[in-house]
């Protein structure tokens, strides 16, 4: 009776290696166990400005669900950089300000094009990366930021009329 408990067991076993080898949260080329604490833990429901001037001020090292509006009714602080879907898609604004310099990045629950603003300009990430599968989260930015400025981050074009996100600084790995 002990070869049949030990083949369950082996196999249960190697189902479970299986099953974390292939999780879709455990395909990004960055540590995001941040990230994905954040997105598994409480969240702060916000709705989007229409504009600069009405953007919500936000906070780093949270999980917030943004409510977007009709595209149509968004006044961007720069135009997009991506071409944007049109009928239907959903936009909205938020702002934030990052307190010293570094590398911060925004996580998102969907594929999704986003562009961080500061003077009228457009920030260009240092890098990206998703995880097809994974929604906690499935894609991160990475962007180069100075401290105590007033940053826009625009979402734009979106088919949906809600999104997770977080914005949080990088942490260097210790050596």
């Amino acid at each position: 009776m002990r070869t049949p408990a030990r083949i369950i067991g082996a196999a249960m076993v190697w189902c479970a290696m299986q099953a974390s080898a292939n999780d879709a949260c455990n395909g990004f080329k960055w540590d995001v166990s941040h990230e994905h604490a954040l997105f598994v833990g409480q969240v702060v429901s916000v709705s989007a400005g229409a504009s600069d001037e009405r953007a919500p001020l936000l906070q780093l090292d949270r999980l917030y669900e943004l409510a977007l509006l009709p595209q149509d009714t968004v006044r961007f602080a720069a135009s997009p950089s991506k071409k944007m879907l049109a009928d239907g898609a959903s936009a909205g604004l938020i702002r934030f300000r990052v307190p010293k310099d570094g590398q911060y990045r925004v996580a998102l629950d969907v594929p999704f094009w986003i562009d961080i603003v500061v003077e009228g300009k457009v920030v260009p990430p240092l890098d990206f990366n998703g995880s097809p599968g994974c929604d906690k989260p499935r894609k991160v930015v990475v962007y180069e930021l100075p401290a105590n400025l007033d940053f826009t981050l625009q979402f734009s074009g979106l088919p949906e009329d809600k999104l997770r996100f977080t914005l949080t600084p990088v942490v260097a790995a210790s050596k």
